[in-house]
């Protein structure tokens, strides 16, 4: 069982190894530190202070071997003066919960709405996202995921460079606002997934090696030093990571958790850190009576993260899955360079729809090797591969992050929403998706340091040049205004194209929720027809028909239904079994 610590055994209890003296710094007054005795026999890494406050808000840092200046606790909830500073106690326990009705939810038949809260309303943050809540009911979504909350230094970031995982970030509001927000979601029936980052930390703010073996110098990822999963000391380490993902799920009432890039691990114990992610989903549900729900990202294309347990897979209950949104993003949009090459016809996205992956097995050009495997069917619902036409990721991470809707027009995203919203597998939106949003989501940060800040805009300029782009287009992620330029303009969505495609929004996850055929059915029940010629694809869902024109001309196909149930224009007519869609249009078709 994973047992959530608060700072540890006790109030203040901090895991340093390596320190030869300890002092907890607590309201201003020094209180020694005494090694704790492990379990057997001599110290086991924590140290305590008996004497420390029992009750009450505290302000609190570490003096480690005579240092002066005090280190924030590894295991801090509140970090008011930022990450550098001093901690602050917070006591979970007082918030008084209103969602003992709520009994939660699974992945069949949900749609996910991805979103960061310094950008997805003018104030961003957690109380000023609350008041967003009902439009998104209003749209029909179910679960409501968050980018990383945790503590970064600095004012705005996307998340991925937090440094203090238990705590959240005070510009959102903090902890109380967080549990706010989640009673709130609850209460207007929203699931909420929290997006964690457990396979890297921050470049500034990240005091983790003063205290313990956190990290694994030398033996790096795309992002820095390797966490240590599975050297000397690990064991705490990975106690640290999971009492954290506890914290979310029990502390905070979160229905699932999103796990950042987990093909980034670097685990070679014989039990995967993943595998203990998924007893612990387990373990939490059986307590909560509520499904707890874990999602990895990976690029792996590696199954096993989705077999049971016993089968010798790690029992997550879901991934995302990329080669879906690389298919439907070179077949509505024509880009087909770098990792989109290998997308670059409606028969990989046919081989998605029916198979779940692309690339299982087959030749990656991107990487030069063959890449993933096939999944078994039979152990795996199509619901637990989350996909997407658009996320933060694929958006931001191009030189200008832009969006679909700022070069495609109206009929080539709501070909886009056809694809996702009616494939076999979990949808997810991407803030202001559902509406074309035409503001850019760019790569923003906000880094103090001048030489930091200094680094980090010439080096992404750096990446894009040697990609071919003009260094004048690529946005400064220093600048403030590139951080204002990705706020959501929400007052688009009531204006011609803008709200036209957010009412067919509406409209296809309404017939998703009412056609249970669309989310129900299994990897055995997908059929799917194309011409590559004509570019026009059909899938089968049991007696459902999904009909997409991805020419620019208007295309005839013979179907098998004879009700429009949707279209996407109003030019598309049904006589005899054949259908005439114009360009760039679907319908969805019934018996």
């Amino acid at each position: 069982m994973i047992t959530l610590l608060a700072n540890g055994n006790e109030r203040f209890d901090l895991w340093a190894p390596e320190a030869g003296t300890v002092t907890l710094l607590a309201d201003g007054r020094h209180y020694p530190m005494t090694r704790r005795t492990g379990v057997g026999a001599g110290p086991d890494g924590w140290w305590t202070a008996p004497e420390a406050p029992a009750s009450g808000d505290v302000d609190y840092g570490y003096l480690l071997d005579g240092d002066t200046t005090p280190l924030p606790d590894p295991r801090s909830r509140r970090q008011p003066e930022g990450v550098h500073s001093l901690s602050r106690t917070f006591d979970a326990g007082s918030h008084e919960w209103a969602d003992g009705q709520w009994q939660g939810r699974g992945l069949q038949g949900a749609v996910i709405y991805e979103l960061h809260l310094g950008t997805f309303t003018p104030e961003g943050t957690l109380d000023a996202a609350i008041g967003k809540l009902d439009y998104l009911v209003d749209l029909g979504i179910d679960f409501v995921e968050l980018l990383p909350v945790n503590g970064f230094n600095g004012t705005h970031n996307w998340g991925y460079d937090g440094v203090l995982w238990y705590a959240v970030h005070e510009g959102y509001g903090g902890p109380a606002a967080y549990q706010r927000f989640v009673d709130a979601a609850h209460a207007a029936g929203l699931g909420v997934i929290q997006d964690v980052v457990y396979n890297h930390l921050g470049p500034s703010g990240n005091y983790l090696s003063r205290f313990g073996p956190y990290l694994k110098s030398g033996e790096g990822n795309t992002w820095g030093d390797s966490v240590n999963l599975d050297g000397p000391g690990s064991d705490t380490v990975r106690q640290y990571i999971l009492e954290n993902a506890a914290m979310w799920l029990r502390d905070y009432h979160v229905d699932g958790l999103r796990l950042d890039a987990v093909h980034a691990f670097k685990d070679e114990r014989a039990v995967h850190l993943l595998e203990e992610f998924g007893a612990l989903a387990d373990e939490v549900s059986a307590e909560t009576g509520r499904p707890a729900t874990m999602i990895a990202e990976s690029d792996l294309n590696d199954p096993r993260l989705l077999y049971p347990r016993n089968l010798n897979g790690h029992g997550l209950a879901g991934q995302w899955s990329d080669d879906f949104h690389h298919a439907v993003h070179v077949n509505v949009s024509g880009e087909a360079t770098g990792y989109y090459a290998d997308f670059e016809s409606l028969e990989a996205l046919a081989k998605v729809l029916v198979d779940g992956y692309f690339h299982d097995g087959s030749y990656s050009s991107f990487r030069g090797r063959h890449h993933g495997r096939p999944i078994n069917t039979g152990l795996v619902h199509p619901a637990a591969l989350v996909v997407c036409s658009q996320n933060h990721d694929q958006i931001g991470n191009r030189a200008t992050g832009d969006r679909l809707s700022q070069t495609l027009g109206y009929g080539q995203l709501a070909l886009a929403a056809v694809a996702t919203l009616t494939s076999p597998f979990t949808p997810m939106l991407f803030m202001g998706e559902e509406y074309g949003a035409t503001t850019p989501w760019q790569f923003f940060t906000s880094h103090p340091e001048p030489e930091l800040g200094k680094a980090t805009a010439e080096g992404r300029i750096r990446e894009f040049e040697r990609m071919g782009w003009d260094p004048a287009v690529v946005p400064d992620p220093q600048d403030p205004e590139t951080f204002t330029r990705s706020r959501l303009n929400w007052a688009e969505a009531a204006e011609g194209d803008h709200a036209r495609l957010l009412e067919l929004y509406r409209q296809l996850i309404a017939l998703r929720r009412a056609t249970p055929e669309l989310a129900g059915l299994g990897f055995e029940d997908t059929a799917v027809a194309f011409s590559e010629a004509d570019r026009w694809l059909r899938l089968r869902r049991g007696s459902v028909e999904v009909a997409m024109n991805f020419s620019a001309a208007p295309n005839r196909l013979a179907v098998a239904g004879s009700t429009i149930a949707l279209a996407t224009d109003g030019g598309a007519r049904l006589a005899d079994r054949q259908l005439d869609l114009p360009g760039h249009s679907a319908a969805i078709i019934s018996k």
